[in-house]
């Protein structure tokens, strides 16, 4: 009887939230999902994309391209929606994502702790209007002499 109760309370929470997930608003922009997707990851060797290496320097910014990455289109999105996982960070501090070209704003979208194996977050980052390649800048607030590694998955973005 209690096996019964039980697997009726997670039927109905599982309903509950497939539910509330399909809910809609009007607004101006429209999301738009993609199958998940790496655009940078700073433990691979550096390349000609920017996509890889090196490690992020402390308090220096750094641009990532996302246009045309990873089935964001080339024209068109004003906002990028992703996850950011710091790994191993060699000192304590935050990460800062913004539009690049865009001033640095005083909050943070990750803090975290030195030695942290990865430690990750979701942001919706916008997107600079003057900005043809679609940049996100990303500050590293840590440390002068320490490092960190990054890495972005982008899983959606939002238009008109």
């Amino acid at each position: 009887m209690k096996r019964a109760i039980v697997r009726s309370l997670l039927l109905v929470t599982a309903v509950s939230i497939v539910t509330a997930s399909t809910a809609r608003a009007a607004g101006p922009l429209t999301f738009y999902s993609v199958t998940p997707c790496r655009i940078a990851d700073t433990r691979n060797p550096a390349n000609g994309q920017g996509t890889g290496g090196p490690a992020l320097a402390a308090q220096v910014v750094r641009n990532f391209t996302v246009r045309g990455m990873c089935g964001i289109p080339l024209n068109g999105p004003l906002a990028v929606v992703l996850n950011a996982t710091v790994v191993t960070p060699t000192g304590a501090g935050h990460l800062t994502m913004f539009p690049a070209g865009g001033s640095l704003p005083n909050v943070s979208n990750l803090n975290f702790a030195a030695g942290e194996p990865a430690l990750g977050n979701g942001a919706i980052v916008p997107l600079h209007a003057t900005d043809p390649t679609y940049h996100i800048a990303v500050f590293a607030g840590i440390p002068a002499g320490t490092t960190m590694h990054l890495v972005l998955d982008v899983t959606g973005y939002f238009a008109p």
